[in-house]
Order: C-alpha cells, then sequence, then structure tokens
C-alpha cells in the first residue's frame, strides 16, 4: 500500500528533477552561446538593421514597437537563465570553500554555511572579523598590511603629494 501512494510521488519527483535538469543544460548552454562576442555582434547588427529600416517605416509607433517589443521580451527570458547560472556558480562557491573550511586544521567548522545566518549574526561576526585584524595588526601579525601601507606611503611620496 505505501508503494502504491509513493508511486505518484516519485513520478513527479522525477518529471521536476528531469524538468529542473534539462533548464540548467539549457542555461548553461544559452549563457556560454548568449554571452559571447559573436551573440553581442548579433544584437548590434540587428539594432543596425531596425535603424536603418527607420525611414522606410517613417519612424511609426509600429517601427518603434518591435524594438522595444523585442528588446523586452529578451531581456525578461535573460533575467531567468542569468540567475541560474550565478545560483548555481554561487552554489558551487560556497561548497567548494566550505569544503576547504572543512578540512584544514584549526578552521572553524561554524562557518560552514555562512550564507544561512541572519543578517544580524553575519554582522557579529563581520565585527568579530574586524577587531581580529585589528589585533593582528597592533601586534605586527599583518604583514600584507604593513607591506600595502608602506607601499601606499611610498606611491604618495613619488607623487609628490
Amino acid at each position: 500500500m505505501q508503494k502504491e501512494t509513493l508511486k505518484p510521488q516519485e513520478e513527479s519527483r522525477d518529471f521536476f528533477c528531469l524538468a529542473s535538469d534539462a533548464f540548467r543544460l539549457f542555461a548553461k548552454r544559452s549563457s556560454k552561446m548568449l554571452g559571447s562576442a559573436w551573440a553581442f555582434a548579433a544584437a548590434i547588427l540587428i539594432i543596425l538593421i531596425w535603424g536603418l529600416t527607420g525611414p522606410m517605416f517613417h519612424y511609426s509607433d509600429t517601427w518603434q514597437l518591435i524594438i522595444n517589443t523585442g528588446t523586452t521580451i529578451v531581456t525578461f527570458l535573460m533575467v531567468f537563465l542569468i540567475q541560474n547560472t550565478q545560483n548555481r556558480d554561487a552554489k558551487a562557491v560556497h561548497l567548494k570553500l566550505d569544503e576547504i573550511i572543512r578540512a584544514l586544521k584549526g578552521a572553524r567548522n561554524e562557518l560552514i554555511d555562512l550564507e544561512k545566518l541572519a543578517d544580524e549574526e553575519l554582522i557579529s561576526l563581520e565585527k568579530q572579523f574586524e577587531r581580529v585584524r585589528k589585533k593582528a595588526e597592533r601586534n605586527g601579525n599583518n604583514p600584507g598590511g604593513k607591506a600595502r601601507a608602506n607601499h601606499s606611503q611610498r606611491a604618495s611620496k613619488g607623487k609628490g603629494i
């Protein structure tokens, strides 16, 4: 009896998994293709053709509506493709960083999944890291910070500032 109730759920999950995978592949391929120099050149060509046809159509409202409608539709669809690609990339970067944190001895494992914390918790953690950085600078444990400060001082002397 449980098998009968699970089957419709599994089928719907499989459909959504398939749809999600298909969209992921479509978004990946589309973003690669539409983010190319060739796509940009094609867009410029379309705009040039549209602009050159203006006199032929007497710069009519319909002529203007064609480019407005076209660009609105393309922009609307591209938002979803770009957002999908950025979400996947961000998730992959977070997982890689989480793995590095997990693998390093001495790293705080509670820093894994920081993106899931509330804003107040992130602000508190940011202040904590700011205090650690300032303490390291006071103790001379921040050679990179000293090098940056010395470099900027030398650069300002060289410019006569």
